[in-house]
Formats: structure tokens, sequence, C-alpha cells
């Protein structure tokens, strides 16, 4: 599906954070899927898919906002071992996974955050500085294209990992796109192995500005999204 050879170094980073997560699952509610097939399809395959956009603008620097319990984010560094990577989400007992995972593996250049999204984005440190900005079900599109936008560069990317509401979704987040600086590019239609529901990976290029108002401040894009 991907045309994807591991070296053995990267195939023992997987057997690892599997053996990790099912452990941390075992004590702590860190994701609903706990059985080991699922994990490599639903958790490993699914985050990898990203690589379906990627491929010819691999990124340098990215940011994958709420990660959970590292997706799509590690499985990605872990495929581009030289990738900044930076890990957000507002639960501590994530980004502690996250960085029990980070160091188990000897990951270098990965910054973790306990942080939402809206406070990132007014971070000089954080905005605009990202060629990639990822999240997996986080939000709707509306909603997450401020929570993305704002992280982007000119000439960057968003990707969201979406489910069947994919077109839906975009839609009627054109405008909020376009608003918040960015183009929808293309869906990409995704099919795991064994899974039926559809999958799609919304790519939205940045080529313009953000406006400095956005993100609003915590909260109120669920609240009130763009329309």
């Amino acid at each position: 599906m991907l045309g994807l050879r591991l070296t053995d170094k990267q195939v023992a980073a997987f057997i690892r954070y599997e053996q990790e997560l099912l452990d941390w699952n075992s004590r702590m509610n860190l994701t609903a899927i706990r059985e080991v097939e699922a994990i490599r399809t639903k958790h490993f395959l699914d985050s990898l898919t990203c690589l379906l956009a990627m491929r010819d603008t691999p990124p340098q620097r990215l940011i994958d906002v709420g990660t959970g319990a590292g997706f799509p984010g590690i499985p990605l560094k872990i495929i581009f071992p030289n990738m900044r990577l930076t890990l957000v989400d507002s639960v501590g007992k994530k980004t502690g996974f996250c960085q029990h995972i980070v160091q188990t593996l000897g990951l270098n250049g990965v910054e973790i955050v306990t942080a939402r999204a809206e406070e990132m984005g007014q971070k000089s440190a954080h905005r605009q500085q990202y060629d990639w900005a990822v999240a997996r079900a986080v939000a709707p599109l509306n909603v997450l294209a401020e929570y993305l936008l704002p992280l982007v560069k000119l000439g960057g990317h968003v990707l969201a990992q979406k489910g069947e509401s994919a077109p839906a979704e975009a839609h009627v987040s054109d405008h909020p796109i376009h608003l918040l600086g960015g183009r929808l590019k293309q869906l990409i239609p995704i099919t795991l192995p064994g899974v039926v529901d559809e999958r799609f990976l919304v790519i939205i290029d940045k080529i313009a500005a953000t406006p400095p108002q956005y993100p609003r401040r915590v909260g109120v894009p669920t609240k009130t999204p763009l329309k």
C-alpha cells in the first residue's frame, strides 16, 4: 500500500512502541485501541498513510496537534529521523506517555508540549513556524483549520486525518480555510486492511498569512466555529 521498506532499527522501534503502549494502557486509559493487530493497523499504519501526502515534500519541521499517545507524529518521526517534531496535547498523562516513548526510543529533535492548540497558535515560537501541521480526529475541519493554519508557514501544508464526513466537512470549510490563509488542495481516500470505515487525508496549502486575531482564545473555535 505504501511501498515502504522499514530498516531493522525502525521495525524494532515500532515493536517497542507497541509494547509500551500495551503496558501503559493496562494502567491508564491512553487509547481505546488495545489489541495488537488493531494497534498495528489503526495506529501505526493509519499514521503512516500520511506519507501518501508527504512524499513530494517531506517534512522538515512538523507539529502534531492533539497527538494523544503520539499519533501520527511519532510513527512519522521513526520514518523521518531528521525531522524536527513538536507534539501537542492538552492532557498531561498523554504528553507524559509521549515523553516516555521519545526517551525509550532515543528520538532526538522532539519537543512535547502540554497545551491547547489555540495557545500554541499565538506563541511566536510556534506561529507560522512549521512546514507541516497534522491532526487526527481532533475536531471538525472548520475548527481544525483554525487550530492548524496559524502554525504553518507560507508554502507549508495542513494534513487532517478524517473519516467518512471529510468531503462534507471540506465543502462547508472552504470559506474558513480561505479566511485563515489556506486553500484546500485535495482529499486522498485511504483504505486500511480489514477496516471498512472510509478514511481521507485532507490536504490544505498555506498560501497567505493568517490574520493576527486567529486562533481566537481557548474554547471559542469550538463554541463558535468559523463559517
